[in-house]
């Protein structure tokens, strides 16, 4: 166990100065770029904003029935089954289905093998329950295709929520589901959150459709207002192209009107479709509708085959910026509500930079105190070695460019107690060794041996911990599991390594006193 080769004494060193130099970058400034990495602090250290967002799943659910009931009517033309008066209130769906053709619609819709309502084993339900009372049919959205619709809706949002979040450049978001309908959005040095509200407050949906030459609206028309509620307009229900076909969208200036625009390209399908829709209407306004509000209407004069287009509509150039980021991101799939907002200022965050930093020297102090008060000559050398491992674990937390959260730092001050743990446990067995064994060598060298079982068993327990919070927790848990994870493994390998190295020498060196520890 005391024995070093060349190789391993040059590794260990190779090893600790390549980590010592990535710790250093977070205190001092390098030319070269590749030790320009920093470890990043959380909200609660840098300061920054918080949002708890609401999803609002009211028309997702109301989407889900009105399709259902254009399903519904296919299936029972396909099945030539004779079904009339369809209606929708709520979140049911009811018709009338003729006397001949009743147990037959019965049979379809509550079987187990539905087309139409699919059912679920696991939980015994179907996605619609059926009611049905004479020939009048009643399907509701069952507990379980609610909560089925709603998780969907949400992992949805939450996705697009980071697309946003992630173009604007945020530094490590933390993006979280809470419960059934909340998603939390925390945005470490973002102390303004208005544009970012902006952004998630906006649903995104982007249509075309053609303005109607009518002066009233119709069945098959409806009345939008422009974006700055200038004026209205009516155009046409049918949505000739939707941003579903969108592949990317960019600002830019027009070279000819020096206005701001937004340029989008179409995937193959929308570039047809779009081709077909201005080829046919070339002379007619079409409306470029988001979220229900017309950005602008220009005239078609010319089909547009390639696929490829241009949005008006006064931008600015950021205003520009926000609504490519939004048509790049994709639409929600329902509107978001913010019900919960909080901004941390960065002289708090400083605060908690400065009090878990007071309660580190504190406690490291005291260890190292105490370590030469105990052991002399090899409480140095095992203060010296704690000294590395925190470099060590700072260095690795800079080379993956972690999250420093508050809890993060009380792992740190866990992994220092671990580290000295490690060391008093190897100590006081080689004091035992010595009462037995008068040769220097072979009593520190057993001591070692024979404590290894012990710390590797107390380090691994707690590994398997740090690892099952990394995967089961969230936010500042995880932060605080990184740190104890990565502390873990950096205290063996200053307790092995550096501080057996270190004791090794002095040994071999003082091998034939008397009592060396």
């Amino acid at each position: 166990m005391l024995y070093f080769s060349k190789l391993r004494v040059f590794s260990i060193f190779l090893f600790t100065i390549f980590l010592f130099y990535f710790a250093l970058s977070n205190f001092l400034k390098f030319d070269d770029g590749f030790f320009k990495k920093k470890i990043n602090l959380g909200l609660d250290l840098q300061g920054g904003s918080y949002l708890l967002l609401e999803i609002d799943n009211s028309p997702v659910i109301t989407q889900k029935i009105q399709t259902k009931v254009i399903d519904l009517k296919k299936f029972f033309k396909e099945k030539k089954f004779k079904v009339k008066n369809f209606n929708i209130n709520d979140k049911t769906i009811s018709f009338e289905v003729e006397s001949s053709f009743i147990d037959q619609v019965n049979q379809l819709l509550d079987d187990d093998n539905s087309e139409v309502n699919q059912y679920f084993p696991q939980y015994k339900t179907h996605e619609y329950n059926l009611f049905n009372s004479n020939n009048l049919f009643q399907l509701t959205l069952s507990d379980y295709g609610l909560v089925l619709l709603k998780t969907s809706s949400l992992d949805q949002a939450i996705e697009i929520v980071r697309r946003r979040v992630d173009e604007i450049g945020t530094n490590e978001p933390n993006i979280l589901k809470r419960g059934s309908d909340r998603i939390l959005v925390e945005l470490p040095g973002l102390d303004n959150p208005d544009r970012i509200k902006s952004l998630l407050g906006k649903t995104a949906n982007l249509t075309f459709q053609f303005v109607t030459q009518q002066d009233v609206e119709s069945f098959g028309s409806i009345k939008l207002p422009f974006d700055d509620e200038s004026q209205e307009l009516i155009v046409s229900k049918r949505i000739v192209l939707s941003g579903e076909n969108l592949l990317d969208a960019k600002p830019s200036m027009d070279n000819q009107t020096n206005e701001t625009v937004v340029n989008f390209n179409l995937d193959r399908v929308g570039a047809k479709k779009f081709g077909k829709a201005t080829t046919q209407g070339v002379g007619k306004r079409m409306a470029i509708v988001l979220d229900g509000k017309i950005i602008s209407a220009p005239t078609i004069r010319e089909p547009i085959v390639t696929g490829s287009g241009q949005i008006s509509g006064n931008f600015t150039f950021q205003s520009a910026t926000d609504l490519a980021l939004l048509l790049r991101s994709g639409a929600l799939p329902a509107p978001l509500n913010i019900i919960e907002e909080r901004t941390v200022g960065p002289d708090l965050g400083q605060d908690s930079i400065d009090a878990g930093v007071l309660s580190l020297i504190i406690g490291f102090t005291l260890v190292v105190l105490f370590m030469i008060y105990k052991y002399r000559i090899f409480g140095i050398i095992a203060n010296f070695a704690l000294i590395l491992n925190l470099f060590l674990l700072i260095g690795i937390l800079t080379l993956f460019e972690a999250t420093l959260t508050l809890p993060g730092i009380a792992g740190i001050i866990l992994t220092v107690g671990m580290a000295v743990d490690a060391n008093v446990l190897i100590f006081e067995r080689i004091k035992e060794e010595t009462k037995n064994e008068k040769n220097n060598i072979i009593a520190f060298d057993s001591g070692y041996t024979k404590s290894r079982t012990t710390i590797l068993d107390a380090n691994i327990t707690t590994l398997i911990a740090a690892l099952i919070l990394f995967i089961m927790g969230s936010g500042p848990v995880k932060g605080f599991s990184v740190t104890l994870g990565i502390g873990i493994l950096t205290t063996l390998f200053s307790v092995y390594f550096i501080a057996r190295l270190f004791t090794a020498y002095y040994v071999i060196k003082n091998k034939h006193k008397e009592k060396l520890i």
